[in-house]
């Protein structure tokens, strides 16, 4: 494996860990969302790879080197990693291309030509930070990282703060750069929906422990715990013979009749579908159709028996 983490352990209190025994392994060219709520522990993960830290037990290694483990620490200069920031600092006082060019290697001045077409600076290169979008100033932090050929780059909470109209573009049009340099990249956020249709992995992160490592269908069909089924999307609770199951909104369909009929308490219009609250045996339920339906009238709805989810009774469970 390109990237490959084995049993990290990171803390401050020892009987704290931020992280306890970590393991997953990366390819190469692979993009990789690493989720998890606030304080888990996701952006100290980043430092731990990038060198700002030192980790406690465990080793790192990418590229066929190892970059920290009991005996070994490299540093964060030696690393051949980029770190883009949430807030992509960017240097006020200097333009779009003497910010590409910050302490740049010559050695590396024949790739900026490239990264500055492939990001679409080229009519940029004058303009001051204050002058960019935050869209453009996030390239420019992107151009600035890929044109010293990384061996991994790390992002966090890199597009927080751009406005929600051009997030999914500006999202769309640096995974297919990423793809087309195959540039190993491991994203932090702790927001599923900024990441889930560009990963080609995800790791769900809670308590220290990672919780679940897959390809995105996988983990939202078949989450590890209920941690991680809720992380990755809304799910229904309903009981089926006096026991209780869980199952994604999408996945239940209005027929003619069944033996689960629901009443319809709320509508509400999402685009190019109405989701629908109901009850059903006095659980609120939430579905979709593409018609819309009278308020408060009686429906009869199906599931497959293979999409029930099963958790505990608060559905509050996780790896610890």
């Amino acid at each position: 494996m390109y990237l490959n983490i084995q049993k990290l352990v990171k803390y401050y209190n020892k009987d704290n860990p931020i992280i306890k025994e970590l393991d997953f392994s990366v390819k190469k060219g692979e993009f990789v969302s690493f989720i998890g709520e606030s304080g888990s522990g996701k952006t100290t993960f980043l430092k731990c790879l990038a060198g700002l830290e030192k980790i406690n037990s465990g080793k790192i290694t990418l590229n066929n080197k190892i970059l920290n483990d009991k005996d070994i620490f490299i540093k964060p200069h030696l690393r051949k990693i980029g770190f883009i920031f949430q807030d992509y600092p960017l240097f006020p006082h200097l333009n779009t291309l003497d910010n590409i060019k910050i302490n740049l290697k010559e050695s590396y001045f024949t790739n900026i030509d490239y990264y500055i077409d492939l990001m679409g600076l080229s009519n940029l290169l004058k303009r001051f930070p204050h002058e960019l979008s935050g869209g453009e100033q996030q390239r420019v932090s992107i151009a600035r990282a890929l044109v010293r050929e990384p061996d991994l780059l790390l992002m966090d909470e890199p597009f927080s703060n751009l406005d929600f109209a051009i997030k999914s573009k500006i999202q769309n049009e640096i995974y297919k750069i990423l793809k087309k340099t195959n540039t190993t990249t491991i994203l932090v956020t702790h927001d599923i929906k900024d990441t889930f249709d560009i990963s080609d992995k995800l790791l769900v992160f809670k308590a220290g422990i990672a919780q679940q490592f897959d390809n995105p269908e996988e983990m939202y069909c078949n989450p590890a715990n209920c941690y991680c089924a809720k992380m990755l999307g809304e799910l229904n609770q309903i009981q089926i013979e006096n026991k209780e199951f869980y199952i994604r909104p999408e996945k239940i369909k209005i027929v003619k009749d069944s033996k689960y009929k629901v009443k319809v308490e709320k509508i509400s219009f999402v685009g190019k579908e109405y989701k629908i609250e109901a009850t059903l045996n006095g659980d609120i339920i939430h579905f979709f159709s593409n018609k819309n339906i009278s308020s408060s009238k009686d429906l009869f709805v199906d599931f497959n028996k293979n999409d029930l989810l099963e958790f505990d009774k608060r559905c509050s469970n996780y790896f610890t």
